[in-house]
């Protein structure tokens, strides 16, 4: 067998083409150089020899019993195809394994760190139209481990953490909804001494499944979902897939989360985060620019450096019905202009952000009226209503024009630094089916955005989607911050959190501190806790500060000047889960935040012992100084730091002295 290698920061990625040339398969995947081999040992009955092996990427008619990535047929109707291994390509930065029956079908592997990036193109080299009724990205073999962790959720309920065990067998996940989907994430992961995950990055339509064969041995598929008539693959054209990345770790579930929080930090800009405040939970759709000013100059007071007017700033906005499309400032709002308006902040010492939503429009808008061939409908159907709106057609490159062409135009005229891009609704008109719809318009959606970050550098970007409904890697890739959940209170946020961090960096986490109850959990909490647990991410204020008192006003200022101190941490540190909290670790500073979430003895009213939460990340042979004390290395991480259950909440900073 001829064999690659692909070396990372700390881990190796082995693949091998056997002599006969009719399929690549996984040698070895795991930290260190090489592991332990995978190998299927003894001879097969009643099956094919590549229906047990470990197969990087299976096509039916090399395959047949067990699950395949790419199905392809042509006119005679055969679903089958034999490629032979025709050549390699190697070069600094990718391997490129090539395989040729009736198509060029060419692996794609690219190490990042101790990320494997893997992706195919398919290319038709014949003369007759061919259809991919199935395309994936890639298959992901896990040498070890049987137990499948996944992310599943809900609006106002995303990233909630679940696992099954697959003695043998298969579990799948996806979205056919055209957009990421608050159901499920596209992130799987193994549980063990050494774990292994697989992300797929991408937007639109998806599916990832797990199935553990008769040999005992773990396989991981990725890819975009089939449609039902197949994607037609012309003479001469070539289909490149979304990448699916994988990754092991030695150090746990924390530690696999380490390494994708790197990876996405190398995908994404690396900007440190400004506290924003925005207005929304506020004022909802009543927005007068007197009121709004009133709101920025408490957060200018307490230390905020953004703000974001939310939606209902537009002509026709007064509810949830109207306005999508017509992306015009309503004068009746801002009365002296929205550059006045954004000139009094600018006197505030604060930057203006704006919330819009792009690919919708409302029935009775202008835009509908004026251009209906531009709503996303199934031919013969009247389109989906879904929240009082309709999708446009971004599939259609005149639509992907207006899109920017808005964007464009309102980041020209304004003074604006900040972007709140949403999507309330999922895609479900078909469109014209006689074309790659979910494809084109996942490729125009990032065009516009990779066209707004190279024209217009210096607006930071957030991606929303009805809370967390498209947070993925092609979307990491081309915004700054992402929004996880509208679900904002402390409770619930904290298991959102959580979930979110296990495949999804914090720098990208969205928090703000509301006033918000429980979804799930309302049990109330203090603004030292809300404060808290907002810190733990890309901090934000959303509560009606008009309503906030004095003393509250004072503890915002307080944790807000805290955060500055340390939120590059949170941006490039690595953080650590701990019993009852994250840290955050950087090369000579380290933060600890800490939440009481039980009922605990927050009033004081029995005797206790103060609990001790070891922390991690430290080098036990330097001192560090907390507060006023200064401990070694070793015991902080051996028995750790005092979090008196008579407080709720802990926010500790550690600094090394040696």
């Amino acid at each position: 067998m001829r064999t690659w290698t692909l070396r990372g920061t700390t881990t190796s990625y082995v693949v091998g083409v056997p002599e006969h040339g009719r399929w690549a398969q996984l040698v070895a995947w795991a930290p260190g150089d090489g592991g332990a081999p995978v190998e299927v040992v003894g001879t097969e009955h009643f099956v094919p020899r590549a229906d047990v092996e470990p197969l990087e990427y299976a096509v039916r008619g090399v395959r047949y019993t067990s699950p395949v990535e790419l199905v392809v047929s042509g006119l005679d109707g055969s679903d089958e195809l034999r490629p032979l291994f025709t050549e390699v390509f190697e070069s600094a930065d990718e391997l490129q394994l090539v395989f040729v029956d009736e198509v060029r079908l060419v692996l794609h592997y690219r190490m990042v760190g101790d990320v494997v990036e893997r992706w195919v193109s398919v290319a038709n080299e014949g003369t007759d139209q061919l259809v991919l009724h199935r395309h994936d990205s890639a298959a992901f073999v896990v040498p070890v481990g049987n137990t499948v962790k996944y992310l599943w959720g809900e609006w106002n309920s995303e990233f909630q953490q679940a696992s099954v065990t697959l003695p043998r067998g298969r579990f799948v996940i996806g979205s056919s909804q055209g957009i990421t989907g608050h159901t499920y994430s596209p992130f799987l992961a193994t549980d063990g001494d050494v774990t292994y995950g697989v992300q797929l990055a991408w937007s639109g339509s998806w599916e990832m499944s797990a199935e553990v064969d008769t040999t005992g041995l773990l396989r991981i598929q990725a890819g975009r979902t089939a449609s039902s008539l197949g994607l037609r693959l012309g003479p001469g054209e070539t289909w490149v897939s979304p990448k699916a990345v994988g990754t092991c770790s030695a150090e746990g579930a924390d530690g696999l989360a380490r390494v994708f929080h790197s990876y996405e930090r190398g995908l994404s800009r690396g900007r440190t985060p400004h506290v924003l405040y925005n207005s929304w939970f506020a004022t909802e759709f009543d927005i007068r620019a007197e009121h709004q000013l009133e709101l920025a100059r408490r957060a200018a007071g307490i230390g905020v450096e953004t703000f974001v007017v939310d939606d209902g700033w537009f002509v026709g906005r007064s509810d949830d019905t109207g306005g999508l499309g017509d992306w015009e400032v309503d004068p009746a709002k801002f009365p002296g202009g929205l550059d006045g308006f954004i000139s009094d902040l600018r006197g505030l010492g604060l930057g203006f952000g704006l919330w819009i939503e792009p690919e919708s429009v409302s029935p009775r808008s202008r835009l509908a009226v004026e251009h209906p061939e531009w709503i996303l409908r199934t031919a013969g159907r009247e389109p989906v209503l879904i929240r009082n709106q309709l999708l446009l057609d971004l599939s259609r490159d005149d639509v992907a024009e207006f899109v920017w062409g808005t964007l464009d135009r309102l980041l020209s005229a304004y003074d604006i630094t900040y972007l709140k891009w949403d999507a309330n609704r999922p895609r479900l008109d078909a469109g014209d089916v006689r074309r790659d719809v979910d494809g084109l318009v996942v490729a125009n959606l990032y065009s516009v955005l990779d066209r707004l970050r190279v024209q217009h550098p210096g607006v930071y970007v957030e991606g929303c989607a009805g809370g967390g409904a498209r947070v993925d890697l092609g979307m990491v890739a081309r915004v700054d911050t992402l929004w996880p959940s509208d679900n904002t209170a402390p409770l619930d946020r904290l298991r959102i959190q959580e979930g979110f961090r296990t495949g999804f960096a914090p720098q990208l986490m969205s928090s703000w501190v509301t006033d918000a109850v429980g979804t799930h959990d309302g049990r109330e909490r203090s603004l030292d806790f809300r404060f808290r647990v907002a810190m733990a991410g890309v901090l934000g204020i959303g509560a009606d500060l008009s309503r906030w008192t004095d003393d509250q006003l004072r503890i915002a200022a307080r944790h807000i000047a805290q955060y500055k101190g340390f939120r590059d941490l949170v941006a490039n540190g690595n953080v650590y889960g701990l019993t009852h909290g994250v840290q955050y670790v950087g090369d000579r500073r380290s933060v600890v935040l800490l939440w009481e979430t039980g009922d605990g003895n927050v009033r004081g009213t029995l005797p206790t012992r103060p609990r001790r939460v070891p922390l991690a990340g430290l080098d036990p042979a330097k001192n560090y100084r907390v507060g006023d004390q200064t401990y070694p290395g070793s015991y902080l991480l051996q028995v750790g730091i005092a979090f008196d259950d008579t407080v709720d909440s802990l926010c500790v900073a550690v600094e090394a002295l040696d």
